[in-house]
């Protein structure tokens, strides 16, 4: 089925959407201990080895996502390489809608040049801008915390914000919320009904809503579902990233790269868009693109 401009957009917005997330206050190392004890049973190893708990909501104008997860690497090592801009672009990079991403001093401080466009290869000169500030807020010992904010986006869309908070925990393993979130008007509205009236359809999130005949989990749909797969595929990246870091330098943007697609594939009803070949030759030459400044 062809899509018309309007769904299209909506599903390059819908993926635009896990590099936004707000967090209304900051978030200290007491909120996310009580969050890691809260959450209890709900945070657990699924059937691919990875300890989290998905969720999210829609508001009137405002889709929000979270992901919480335990990171088996140490706090020191996600908080020392997460507080490095251009290692947000090495992460961000990852997701198939990510066309290009550099790291430049703004006047405020780090600002991140992103491009998004279409999941397969995509002229840069066709993709979407978007301008991210960057700021730590938190960097002790036992709690760390970045922003990325963009105050506009394309089609209507605004306040786009992403969140990562971390602490240590037990085991030398690491607890991570990450956060997002984007408002939407009436235009791009729109755009996402066309979008999940089409394209968009069929696809789910994360969340149970319950279970099918056979006791099969059914799977939340709609800007929530997008929501969800948008937040996995960031958390994926995040995980890749910190999993390359034991690799040489000249070797660590393949293994990110290969790494993230085995693990969204894992998720295949979930995250499953192109073959590994396509996938990897697509990213391997947006990588090397990255490292040159694209306003």
């Amino acid at each position: 089925m062809r899509l018309s401009c309007s769904s299209r957009f909506a599903a390059l917005l819908l993926g635009l959407a896990a590099l936004c997330a707000p967090l209304a206050s900051h978030a200290t190392a007491e909120d996310l201990r009580a969050r890691y004890a809260q959450l209890g049973e709900q945070l657990r190893p699924d059937a691919n080895g990875h300890t989290l708990h998905v969720d999210s909501s829609e508001e009137k104008d405002r889709l929000t996502g979270d992901v919480y997860a335990v990171l088996d690497h140490p706090f020191a090592t996600v908080a020392a390489s997460l507080k490095e801009p251009a290692h947000w672009c090495d992460i961000l990079i990852l997701p198939f809608n990510t066309k290009y991403c550099h790291a430049v001093g703004g006047g405020s401080g780090p600002v991140l040049l992103l491009r998004i466009g279409r999941k397969a290869e995509h002229p840069i000169e066709q993709t979407f801008r978007l301008r991210l500030d960057w700021r730590n807020v938190a960097a002790t010992g036992d709690h760390f915390e970045t922003r990325l904010l963009a105050a506009d986006g394309p089609v209507g869309t605004r306040d786009y914000r992403i969140t990562l908070a971390a602490i240590p925990i037990d085991g030398n393993r690491t607890f991570m919320r990450l956060t997002y979130s984007y408002a939407f008007g009436f235009t791009s509205r729109i755009a996402m009904q066309a979008y999940l009236g089409t394209a968009g359809a069929d696809k789910v999130g994360f969340t149970v809503v319950g279970r099918d005949g056979a006791g099969r989990p059914q799977y939340i749909g709609g800007v929530r579902g997008a929501i969800e797969r948008t937040a996995m595929r960031y958390y994926l990246a995040i995980d890749a990233f910190l999993e390359s870091l034991a690799a040489a330098p000249g070797q660590q943007a393949e293994r990110r790269i290969q790494a993230w697609f085995t693990s969204t594939e894992k998720y295949a009803r979930q995250l499953h868009e192109m073959d590994r070949q396509q996938y990897v030759a697509m990213k391997r030459q947006e990588v090397v693109r990255q490292q040159a400044i694209i306003e």
